[in-house]
């Protein structure tokens, strides 16, 4: 290809009384000036034309896509955002969960022992209940059974007597030799 440099190199130089330089081009490129101006008029209008209606909705087009593309971003780093937050506060939630959870493990495990003690001390109480109601009772059957002894230790004396001075008895007889034999069995 033939650089424009070359090309006006190649022509001849315009001398004093010939054409001008502007007219020797023109001539040697075949410019002819109606047809250039209407060339220029009609880039003109269809650059208009494709301005107005192919480029101008096409550019915004692409500036609204552009801006749905920042705003999903945006929306992005919003999301982003609120799920660290979430995290956060999720994590924060959970700690404080765990923490109230130890609390309640804490109280119960109290709550148990202080429970436990509580019913270990009642049932030293009722074993002691039991033990002084036994010696009680004890005491009670030990008296009975020294007072049965008693008669029928009285008893058999007053039958041994009996026997041995062949006399019967009478009841204040009996009970003169009870309180005798009684008296000597409890000293």
């Amino acid at each position: 290809m033939t650089s424009i440099i070359d090309i006006l190199a190649a022509a001849p130089a315009p001398t004093g009384g010939e054409e001008g330089l502007v007219e020797g081009i023109t001539k040697q490129f075949g410019v002819t000036w109606t047809l250039f101006i209407s060339q220029c008029i009609s880039f003109f209008i269809v650059l208009f034309v494709l301005k107005k209606y192919a480029f101008g909705p096409i550019q915004a087009m692409l500036e609204q896509r552009r801006q749905r593309v920042q705003d999903g971003e945006d929306k992005l780093k919003r999301i982003e955002k609120q799920l660290a937050e979430s995290e956060a506060t999720t994590a924060a939630a959970i700690e404080e969960a765990n923490q109230k959870a130890q609390a309640l493990i804490d109280e119960a495990k109290e709550s148990a022992s202080n429970f436990s003690e509580k019913k270990a001390q009642e049932a030293i109480a009722s074993a002691q209940t039991i033990l002084a109601k036994a010696e009680e009772q004890a005491k009670a059957d030990r008296a009975a059974m020294a007072a049965d002894l008693k008669q029928e230790f009285g008893r058999l004396v007053a039958a041994t007597t009996a026997g041995v001075t062949g006399k019967v008895l009478t009841d204040d007889d009996q009970r003169r030799i009870n309180e005798e034999a009684l008296s000597k069995v409890g000293s």
